[in-house]
């Protein structure tokens, strides 16, 4: 006998079309590079944590700019949802960008590591309770799609190091060498969800 499943928003859009489904997919990847890089010694571990590196700092640009003022203003108690969530991603890349200056060696490197992955496995949940789940169940299938668009805009666009104090579009404006890859990352993000600049 086969379960009646109530459709949600979404629910008819392949993973890469909807937002939700891409981020989802994005925080399995980076649960999946943690391992890697656990498991790993060396030289492997050095390109693993490289990978690493990468992904949570384009994947953060991209929930900044796209699913963050999104949530602010399309959610009830957005503002304050968003706040924890910037608050929990300063803490993150403030230990990232710690060890992205250290070799992956060093002794003190895998403790500080696996703290790192303690804070964002917890902002991953906190996101995929507090945001995700509210966004799945209260906006179109259209703007889920479009959403998706902004975050693959943001991705190939978005910085490839950790940026601490940058949580914010305005925050990611100011950052000085950063600036003019963040104003294009807007603006790739805005023509690829058809606002206007």
């Amino acid at each position: 006998m086969s379960e009646t499943k109530t459709p949600h928003a979404g629910d008819d859009l392949a993973p890469d079309d909807d937002v939700v489904s891409l981020l989802m997919r994005q925080h399995g990847d980076i649960r999946n590079l943690f391992d890697e890089v656990e498991a790993a010694k060396g030289g492997e571990r050095q390109e693993a944590f490289r990978r690493l590196v990468r992904l949570l700092a384009v994947h953060e640009t991209a929930e900044e700019e796209v699913v963050h003022p999104y949530a602010r203003t399309n959610m009830p108690g957005g503002e304050k949802v968003v706040e924890d969530r910037l608050a929990e991603e300063h803490e993150a890349k403030e230990v990232l960008a710690t060890l992205d200056d250290m070799d992956t060696s060093d002794p003190t490197f895998m403790p500080q590591f696996l703290a790192l992955r303690t804070k964002v496995q917890l902002h991953a949940r906190a996101e995929e309770r507090y945001e995700f789940t509210h966004i799945r169940r209260h906006t179109d299938p259209a703007r889920l799609a479009t959403m998706a668009k902004g975050i693959k805009a943001a991705e190939a666009m978005a910085p490839t190091r950790p940026h601490p104090g940058v949580e914010s579009a305005t925050a990611n404006v100011a950052l000085g060498p950063v600036a003019a890859l963040m104003d294009r990352t807007k603006d790739a993000v805005r023509k690829a969800m058809g606002q206007d600049s």
